[in-house]
């Protein structure tokens, strides 16, 4: 197979470091609760830890999906060069 080395060690290097932001996302929302039964007073420790990982998520959530994109496209690419690669050795 004659692909080139240097786009699947991009499509690795994507695909490695998209998996590690789902990782880290995955962490963040681990220990979130989806409802929280606050008092004024009480638990603003928790409202506001709550808050924090929230907002820590929404900044994250462009960069996943733009690298998921990309992982997405190297994949396309790789799957279409191997095909072609195998077309053309057929004939």
């Amino acid at each position: 197979m004659t692909m080139n080395p240097g786009i699947l060690i991009v499509w690795a290097v994507l695909a490695v470091c998209f998996m590690a932001l789902l990782v880290y996302r995955g962490q963040l929302t681990r220990y979130e609760e989806d409802q929280l039964f606050l008092n004024e007073d009480v638990n603003r420790q928790e409202q506001d830890e709550q808050t924090l990982i929230v907002q820590k998520v929404k900044k994250l959530e462009p960069i996943v999906r733009i690298s998921g994109g990309l992982v997405g496209l190297m994949t396309a690419c790789v799957v279409g060069m191997y095909v072609y690669d195998a077309w053309k050795r057929l004939q």
